[in-house]
């Protein structure tokens, strides 16, 4: 595998390396995914609009309300 590293002046945010291609995705196919992804349904969306706007005008609980309230 033919690797280049570019020095850190050169970038000015860290070290940066090259590789071919068809390498890169092979580690990105074989890198396990941390966060599954999920579609989301028609309901789903309307439900978060909402809670934006809810979240927007101040109407929410916090957990220490929420802890007070069930104790």
């Amino acid at each position: 595998m033919n690797v280049i590293t570019i020095l850190q002046k050169l970038t000015k945010k860290g070290e940066l390396v090259v590789l071919p291609r068809t390498e890169y995705e092979a580690l990105v196919r074989h890198q396990p995914r941390v966060v599954p992804t999920a579609r989301l349904t028609a309901a789903d969306k309307r439900a978060i609009a909402r809670s934006r706007k809810e979240l927007a005008r101040g109407e929410y609980v916090t957990i220490d309300q929420l802890v007070h309230e069930l104790a």
